[in-house]
């Protein structure tokens, strides 16, 4: 009976409930049940110091995960995922396509359009005009995915 007694004291029950959040972490990502995690486990720790009552311990557990949360979650996830610089700029992106040649792969017709090799890698094109197999066009334009090509 003393056993079941020592796995009752609150900061035991904590702890493993922060172990329980920091393990969904895992099956459900998107970094933000860890922060509750941690913060089990501060109220796990402080219940180590001292003998707090209940109440105090759920102010401390919400305060503990909100804050953690708002304060180091975006640092956390530029940490694991990568920091992103500056948004693409589209007008440097589409000068290194404008200008270049490409082959064509697929026939091009204007309504149905075709595909071209870019680089290595086929891209689908549109054009005014049918295009033949094999020939060589010149890159006019972009639009996302769709490269817009003309005889040379």
């Amino acid at each position: 009976m003393d056993t079941i007694k020592d796995f009752l004291r609150p900061e035991i029950i904590w702890f493993l409930i922060g172990l329980a959040l920091l393990i969904m972490e895992f099956v459900l990502p998107g970094l933000i049940i860890a922060f509750f995690g941690v913060g089990a486990w501060i109220v796990a720790l402080v219940c180590l110091i001292t003998n707090i009552g209940i109440n105090t311990q759920l102010i401390i557990f919400i305060l503990s995960s909100v804050l953690s949360l708002m304060c180091l979650r975006k640092w956390l996830k530029g940490i694991f995922l990568g920091h992103t610089g500056s948004k693409q700029d589209l007008k440097q992106n589409l000068e290194e396509f404008i200008g270049q040649r490409a082959v064509v792969k697929e026939k091009i017709t204007p309504k149905a359009g075709g595909k071209v090799e870019f680089h290595g890698t086929n891209w689908e094109a549109r054009a005014d005009e049918e295009i033949a197999e094999g020939t060589v066009v010149e890159i006019v334009g972009k639009d996302n995915i769709t490269l817009k090509v003309k005889l040379l």
